[in-house]
Parts: structure tokens; C-alpha cells; sequence
């Protein structure tokens, strides 16, 4: 009897394993998609992605986009998100903060934590120039391509910073491999300095600014950063870095860890 109980039990949870893989790939793709699609590009049988579409789709959680058949993320999970936000004080501190930041640098600031082994901007005000920098919020991008990168994984040994990161996520946007070796020097040389700025690997354009923001740990969770055009970057390096660190220090302690895996 405990055997078929554990085996409905462990059925279940590969159920809901799979429902939050299907929400994780609509909210990647950024697109409305059809289950058959779904199925082939996560690697799973279309029976069960079926079945679980269905079933989100009875529940709110996902929606019809068109009437081909292809579905998206529902409005059920933005009423979901508003009330985690209601009930979560930080994030209205955290726009508090970038707000500030971006009023005093006129430069579009960013709060940005992992999610999984990717990174992803959570907040954003963005600056005042006419033309728009940023990055789309929730967006998963690939830790090595990014400043906050350096600092988010500073905890990790070498050998678990290498394990943690897909191998495919060293490739750049313009086809070059980032050396790993050379990604956990810089890793070192940021949570030494407590900082890290570059010239963006995503956008030739653009100069990128991180700072840690510490949890209760004294572990960085979090980032706040800066997306700026390159040549204003470079020049106004120390002032930028200022404001960030300044607004850091008054989210020290505050900040929720990450869904991550180590």
C-alpha cells in the first residue's frame, strides 16, 4: 500500500515539475506557442504537455492567444504576482532605490538577481535620455554575459562556478567562447573590489555598472546596476559607482536569496 501511495505521490510531483517547465519555457520564449511545440522543445510527451495545458488552461494560469491553438502565460499569474508584491515590502524599497538612482545619474537602473543558473533584471526605472537602454525585465539571459554575473556567484568555489553554468552559456552573442578560467578571475577580482564594470558583451553601444547588494549572510544575493552609453559610462566611472554603492548599502540585509542551486 506505501509503495503505490509513494509511486501517486512521486507521479504528482513530476506533474508539477513538468507545469513549471512549461511556465519557465512560455516565459523564456516570449511568445505564444502551440503544446506540440512545447513538448518537442522541452523534451517531453506530448500526451502529458497536453494534459497539463489543459489543465493550467482550466485554471487561469495559462490562456488561448489566437485561434490556432497556441497559448501563453495567463492573467491569473500577473494577479498571483500582484499579490506577492502586496505582501513583499522590499521590491516597493527596491524601486524606491532605482528611482533615486536614476534621478541622480539620468542613467536606467537595474535590480537583478538569478533565477535558476540564469541572470535576470527583476526591477527597472529607466533614465531620461530620449533614446531607450535597458534590458526586458524577467528575461533570462546567460550569467556570463552580464556584470552581475561576476558578483551573483562570488559564494561558489571555482569548481561549483563551473559546474553551475551550462557550458554553452561561455559562448558570447557574437559567437566567441568566453575562457571559464578567465570568467572566475574576474569573479575574484569583482567580490574583491566589490564591484565590476565593462563594456557590454550584448551591446557594443553600452557600458554596464554592478555593485552587490548583501543579504542577512553577508552573501550577495542581489545586484543593482547601471546600463549607460559607453563613452558616458567610461567618463562618469566613480560618480556612477557611488550612487550605486550608496543605494546598496540602504538595501544591506534586506535582500531575499535567489532560486538557485547552490
Amino acid at each position: 500500500m506505501d509503495s503505490i501511495s509513494d509511486e501517486g505521490i512521486a507521479r504528482r510531483t513530476r506533474g508539477l515539475d513538468r507545469a513549471f517547465e512549461i511556465l519557465d519555457f512560455l516565459r523564456m520564449k516570449r511568445e505564444p506557442t502551440k503544446p506540440n511545440e512545447i513538448a518537442s522543445r522541452i523534451g517531453a510527451p506530448r500526451s502529458s504537455v497536453y494534459e497539463l495545458v489543459n489543465l493550467l488552461l482550466r485554471n487561469g494560469i495559462l490562456e488561448y492567444a489566437d485561434g490556432e491553438g497556441r497559448v501563453y502565460l495567463g492573467r491569473k499569474l500577473y494577479f498571483l504576482g500582484a499579490a506577492y508584491e502586496d505582501h513583499f515590502d522590499f521590491m516597493r524599497e527596491c524601486d524606491k532605490v532605482l528611482a533615486q538612482i536614476a534621478a541622480e545619474t539620468r542613467e536606467t537602473a537595474q535590480f537583478c538577481m538569478l533565477d535558476g543558473n540564469k541572470y535576470t533584471v527583476v526591477r527597472m526605472k529607466e533614465g531620461v535620455r530620449p533614446f531607450r537602454i535597458s534590458s526586458d525585465v524577467g528575461r533570462a539571459v546567460p550569467i556570463p554575459w552580464t556584470a552581475s554575473g561576476r558578483l551573483l556567484l562570488s559564494h561558489l568555489s571555482d569548481e561549483e562556478i563551473l559546474a553551475f553554468i551550462p557550458a554553452g552559456d561561455f559562448r558570447l552573442p557574437n559567437g566567441n567562447m568566453l575562457d571559464p578560467d578567465h570568467f572566475i578571475a574576474e569573479v575574484r577580482q569583482a567580490a574583491a573590489a566589490g564591484e565590476f564594470t565593462f563594456n557590454s558583451i550584448v551591446d557594443s553601444f553600452t557600458h554596464c555598472f554592478a555593485v552587490p547588494v548583501f543579504d542577512g549572510q553577508d552573501r550577495c544575493t542581489a545586484t543593482l546596476c547601471l546600463v549607460t552609453p559607453r563613452e558616458d559610462g567610461i567618463r562618469n566611472r566613480q560618480h556612477y559607482l557611488d550612487c550605486l554603492k550608496m543605494a546598496a548599502l540602504s538595501l544591506h540585509g534586506k535582500a531575499v536569496g535567489p532560486r538557485e542551486a547552490a
